[in-house]
């Protein structure tokens, strides 16, 4: 059974919130909830019968993608689902729902519901041109996607809230960058290395924390690199591959552990040399086992963390060579690695997302890989794509 905060608590902690964040005014939705003790204000409960903690438990099980309906069934339901009380008591109950969210064309952002089968468009970023027509990176922490980019004069992050349902500017880096390396881990992410506005090749860190909204700096790397990928693994944050200036390849990673608070240089842990036209390494962690996929065989790989040697598993179910690996994503998405790719047919152009469960296993060299989504007629470049689960 989980322990409920108070309605006293709840309603502190909202006010609070109110206080640190002008921007979005959370609304007090506790107010008259009936947690099975007295009865506090007028209103009747979510559920007639139930006490609110019983039917807030039941509400936890609902699809995300019913959030929009539900806030429309009175004002209550609308301040629960603005509140975004639902997204933390099913991280206690160990509730997950992956969505998809990529962009493959002008049009912007669409997002897709691995439990439905279902496609929705997001909101436009309310961006300059600069910003809408400037290269990007993309991230999911916590209930948000950040989207990095550069305007007229900076860089600049937005963030699309799943609370808010609606995009907001987010607070900048400490120490803004490009081509950085950068993973999450619930409610946190790591962004590392990367080139400032400058181009200069940078070695620093930082830490965003998503229920804050806040960067803070880390520890500096021990090698300055650019063009790089990172991931968290065994409660600890990785950097590998990149390059620390236009002709210099590196090979080795770097391990970040968050008890030490220092980085520790791994030599050899990708040795796959990146080049400057060649995308940053496209790797992915699946119940803490790392894979990567290498771009000139199209083949995954998975990484053996004793011997620390790469072993070949099978084939990509799209290519990745013809392009250096872009316009491809390879993500983890629960217990199945993702790979999103375009793919040109009698009737066109298709976006195509295939899943593979790593438990399921190898046979004689061929991996599984399932259809998981068919986007007709949207291109066959994945411009960003990053993977939520809440």
């Amino acid at each position: 059974m989980i322990k409920k905060a108070r309605l006293d608590d709840i309603m502190e902690e909202i006010e609070n919130e109110e206080e640190e964040v002008n921007s979005f005014s959370i609304v007090n939705w506790g107010e008259g909830v009936n947690y099975g003790c007295c009865r506090i204000g007028p209103s009747d409960s979510l559920f007639p019968g139930l006490i609110d903690d019983v039917a807030l438990n039941c509400l936890a099980f609902v699809c995300r993608s019913d959030y929009a309906s539900l806030s429309c069934i009175n004002k209550r339901f609308h301040k629960l689902i603005k509140s975004g009380y639902l997204y933390g008591l099913r991280k206690q109950l160990g509730i997950v729902e992956h969505w998809v969210y990529l962009v493959c064309d002008p049009r912007g952002w669409e997002a897709f519901d691995t439990m439905r089968n279902k496609w929705m468009t997001l909101p436009k970023i309310p961006c300059d041109e600069c910003f809408n027509h400037a290269d990007k990176e993309s991230l999911a922490v916590g209930s948000e996607l950040l989207v990095f980019g550069r305007e007229l004069f900076d860089f600049a992050i937005w963030k699309y809230s799943l609370v808010h349902r609606g995009w907001m500017k987010c607070e900048g880096m400490n120490h803004p960058r490009c081509l950085f390396g950068s993973g999450s881990l619930g409610s946190i992410a790591i962004v590392a290395g990367g080139s400032d506005k400058n181009g200069k090749v940078l070695n620093s860190a930082e830490l965003y924390d998503s229920t804050l909204g806040k960067w803070k700096m880390l520890p500096k790397m021990n090698s300055p690199r650019r063009l790089c990928s990172g991931f968290f693994m065994d409660g600890k944050f990785y950097v590998i591959g990149g390059m620390s200036s236009p002709t210099d390849s590196l090979t080795c990673g770097e391990e970040f552990d968050f008890e030490t608070g220092e980085w520790r240089k791994i030599e050899g842990m990708y040795p796959n040399v990146n080049r400057a036209a060649q995308a940053p390494p496209l790797v992915a962690v699946v119940d803490n086992q790392l894979y990567a996929v290498e771009y000139m065989t199209n083949m995954v790989k998975k990484y053996d963390k004793v011997k620390k040697t790469w072993d070949v598993l099978g084939r990509l179910p799209v290519r990745a060579d013809s392009s250096n690996g872009w316009g491809l994503a390879f993500k983890a998405c629960g217990d199945k690695l993702l790979v999103v790719g375009g793919q040109r047919g009698p009737e066109g152009e298709a976006i195509v997302l295939n899943s593979w469960c790593p438990k399921s296993g190898v046979d004689d060299g061929t991996l599984d890989w399932k259809v998981l989504a068919v986007k007709e007629h949207a291109g066959v470049f994945v411009y960003n794509c990053a993977v939520m689960g809440c």
